[in-house]
């Protein structure tokens, strides 16, 4: 059997491998050992951190309406339940912006949402 040399697919697969690769630090970014063992650990972190992000995103919108919900005499969970017993449908993501940025309007929402409570 002769040899066969690495030859066309061998070199487009690690200069794919190489291009994912490009601003990693020292070898990770020129060896393709290392930079292929790099770029398998970096989809891992991308693949789970996608689906992380959404997490963060509700964890800082939680926080976000309970320091309003504060500021208008309730906690997070009361607010929360006065608007479920209200019948007012927001979510996370809109009263959070709500209370950034029209305090007035979130204010509204947390009076009928206490009104609800008793």
């Amino acid at each position: 059997m002769p040899r066969v040399k690495g030859g066309y697919t061998t070199r487009r697969r690690r200069n794919k491998v190489l291009k994912l690769a490009k601003g990693y630090r020292g070898s990770k970014h020129s060896l393709f050992k290392t930079a292929r063992q790099q770029v398998m650990k970096s989809l891992q972190y991308a693949y789970r951190d996608r689906r992380q992000r959404k997490r963060d995103f509700r964890r800082l919108w939680i926080t976000r309406i309970n320091a309003a919900a504060r500021i208008n005499g309730l906690s997070y969970s009361r607010l929360m339940y006065g608007l479920k017993q209200a019948d007012i449908q927001v979510n996370r993501k809109m009263l959070a912006d709500l209370a950034v940025n029209d305090e007035k309007g979130f204010a509204e929402l947390a009076e009928k949402a206490k009104a609800n409570l008793k």
